[in-house]
């Protein structure tokens, strides 16, 4: 798909009918802006795979019209993909002073941030490249410096939100900016691009100020050591935890090299605001009395490398939680990670931990940062879009979204819900669903992206539920019968002690097979392979109802 003159074209490429890997793109003609570069994890469909990105295919076919990457704020589902990115596309990266902080760190990892074109913007800034020019706005988040931007395009202005909530008594920093969105919509939104993650919460999303009142008090009952979990990147939160330990007179102990990382940068950045001496390492909490002590941490989503997960195993080399201790996870789960976060729980419990864990309960240990249906109306009745674009949401909640769309006022036809690859063109003030663009999963293992297939899936899928059974056979180069007896290797499909009638069996199978190959003077490799992968498979499945991955080897001698 070839850029067009004088026509809009917007299209997500990821973060539609999901949640995560945001990547959105503005086209005018020839210039085009792409909007965040997020990731998300696999779920247990994708064995063995580290990390999914967005799909670039469409970018990379049009390099030369990419000028610029705007991100909105700095959670891993908005920068996570970025030194995947630049690794294909190094174009100018754009983004407020802790968002590009955040990504200096993944480039260093990365080994990208000497030629990385990093730029700090704020709410005063203009980034022009040719026919588009964006112009952005306060919006209030779980992490500081987050915006909203307007580009500003021949066809209209079209609004982005990045995510968005309405706190009016933030913990630290700057209101979300009301006047300058409804400023916005008095110019004029053609087309609002907007996130829809709570769109299936009524009401308003409760203050962040909230938590750091029930943590305050949980560090007050607490009789022994504290032990509190949460995103690293909340950094308000962050604050509120560090308010506590200093209210109580505890020593805070960072764990988790993105907590200590963060927080580090935060405190030089002025996001953060301590004492140093607050701060001590792990090797010398034994100085101090357990009721002293605090341990801010990682691994509030259960990740089994992070520090909860080490903490709870009892496996970390200076800090143990003893019975008595009170442990805090102020975070919800994102879907997908309760199992994992279930079990670091059960594995707390059991060290006899007191877990104060369910958000929206009493404890009220975590609110969202994102906008609910109320809050989602309000930007709506701001903006005052002729279009909507629901975003960053699954399904249900992208047609929640148009249902609230509706109740303020906008035609239902007017609200388009797209998939990820679909393309919104506006041409002559008339707006339509263009034609779609590759999009979608770039799968990320080890230091290698989009080399996994679907076929390299299934058979890691398959692998993971049936094992493999190799077969080995030695074969006369000159006369093409066996010279010794088949050895057959068993790999997560049975085990070879308790089987050997069953792996007996499977030997007389290859014995038999081959015999009948060496009599009709079969020599092709690759048939001799097949035809014992099938015999032997089909006696497998009579026997054991499985259908392990059966790899023959033939070694000519």
């Amino acid at each position: 798909m070839n850029p067009a003159k004088n026509k809009l074209l917007i299209a997500a490429l990821g973060g539609v009918n999901e949640i995560g890997k945001n990547m959105y793109m503005i086209q005018y003609g020839e210039d085009i802006v792409v909007i965040d570069c997020g990731s998300k994890f696999p779920d247990e469909s994708l064995p063995g795979i580290d990390l999914i990105v967005p799909d670039i295919s469409y970018l990379l076919e049009n390099q030369e019209h990419v000028k610029a990457l705007i991100v909105t704020h700095g959670h891993e589902d908005h920068i996570g993909g970025i030194p995947y990115f630049l690794k294909q596309l190094n174009i100018p990266v754009y983004g407020a002073r802790l968002t590009i902080e955040l990504i200096k760190m993944k480039l260093k990892e990365h080994g990208l941030l000497r030629d990385a074109q990093l730029h700090i913007i704020d709410v005063n800034s203009t980034v022009s490249t040719g026919a588009i020019q964006a112009t952005f706005f306060t919006t209030i988040h779980s992490i500081p410096d987050c915006l909203g931007v307007c580009f500003q395009t021949p066809e209209g202005n079209v609004v982005h939100t990045g995510d968005f909530k309405f706190d009016m008594s933030p913990v630290k920093g700057p209101f979300p900016d009301l006047h300058r969105m409804a400023e916005i919509g008095m110019k004029g939104v053609k087309i609002l691009l907007s996130e829809s993650t709570n769109a299936e919460r009524p009401g308003f999303t409760p203050t962040e100020r909230n938590v750091g009142e029930q943590i305050l008090e949980a560090f007050v009952k607490a009789e022994k050591q504290v032990f509190i979990s949460t995103f690293a990147s909340n950094v308000n939160r962050v604050q509120q935890i560090i308010d506590a330990a200093m209210e109580t007179g505890r020593k805070l102990v960072l764990l988790g090299r993105s907590m200590v990382n963060v927080v580090t940068i935060s405190k030089e950045l002025g996001y953060l605001d301590f004492p140093d001496d607050l701060l001590i390492s792990p090797d010398e909490t034994e100085r101090y009395p357990s009721e002293k002590i605090a341990v801010l941490c990682t691994g509030s989503q259960g990740e089994p490398m992070a520090a909860l997960s080490r903490l709870a195993s009892s496996k970390h080399p200076y800090i143990e939680i003893l019975p008595g201790d009170t442990v805090i996870i102020a975070a919800g789960a994102i879907p997908g990670n309760e199992r994992n976060l279930g079990q670091v729980i059960n594995n707390l419990c059991v060290l006899g931990a007191r877990v104060i864990y369910k958000s929206g309960s009493a404890a009220g240990m975590h609110v969202s940062g994102h906008g609910s249906q109320e809050e989602l109306k309000l930007m709506l009745t701001l903006m005052k879009p002729e279009y909507l674009i629901p975003v960053h949401g699954e399904a249900r909640m992208l047609y929640q979204h148009k249902q609230l769309a509706e109740s303020v006022g906008i035609p239902p036809e007017n609200v388009l819900i797209i998939n990820n690859g679909d393309t919104v063109q506006v041409e002559s003030g008339g707006v339509s669903i263009g034609s779609k663009i590759p999009a979608g999963n770039s799968l990320v293992d080890g230091l290698m992206i989009g080399d996994i297939g679907n076929i390299v899936l299934r058979d890691r899928r398959h692998l993971s539920s049936d094992g493999m059974l190799i077969i080995v056979t030695t074969l006369s180069k000159s006369e093409g019968h066996m010279v010794a007896s088949p050895e057959v290797i068993s790999r997560g499909f049975v085990f070879v002690k308790d089987s050997e009638e069953l792996m007996g069996q499977i030997q007389d199978i290859v014995n038999s097979t081959m015999t009948e190959l060496s009599e009709s003077q079969t020599t092709q490799w690759s048939l001799i392979k097949q035809t014992l992968k099938d015999h032997v498979g089909k006696f497998i499945y009579q026997q054991t109802k499985r259908r392990p991955m059966i790899l023959p080897i033939i070694i000519e001698i």
